[in-house]
């Protein structure tokens, strides 16, 4: 299986920063490549949304509500993601989980998704 460990939620005001990151691990051994990356969040009595994805290759896509605000970016060699959230809003405020898909290590390829437990992500106003 794959473990994800995201850090960095907390609560700031509203116009400041925050910066998420997630760590991928799999018990099969070092990972080799993640295809897909993501953060989610959910805000509390909604669902949980896609926030920013991020391909193997680069390629980026963002929620409306946050583009020109966060930047999602990754560093392949420590199977880590990032959620750089700038000029937040109260409405951003929510549980932001990480998730991957397509993982590979020496031995094994995962195709299913991971999530983490995510981190709370409070906007104060």
């Amino acid at each position: 299986q794959v473990q994800l460990v995201e850090s960095g939620g907390g609560l700031v005001q509203a116009g400041g920063s925050l910066s998420l990151s997630c760590t991928a691990s799999a018990a099969s051994g070092s990972i080799i490549s993640i295809n897909d990356m993501g953060w989610y969040r959910q805000a509390p009595g909604k669902q949980r949304e896609l926030v920013a994805h991020i391909t193997g290759g680069g390629s980026t896509d963002y929620a409306d509500s946050v583009k020109g605000r966060f930047t999602i970016s990754r560093d392949s060699a420590r199977s880590t993601v990032y959620l750089q959230m700038n000029s937040l809003k109260p409405e951003d405020t929510g549980v932001y989980s990480c998730n991957t898909r397509g993982v590979r290590t020496l031995f094994v390829y995962y195709g299913q998704e991971f999530w983490g437990k995510g981190t709370l992500v409070t906007v104060s106003s």
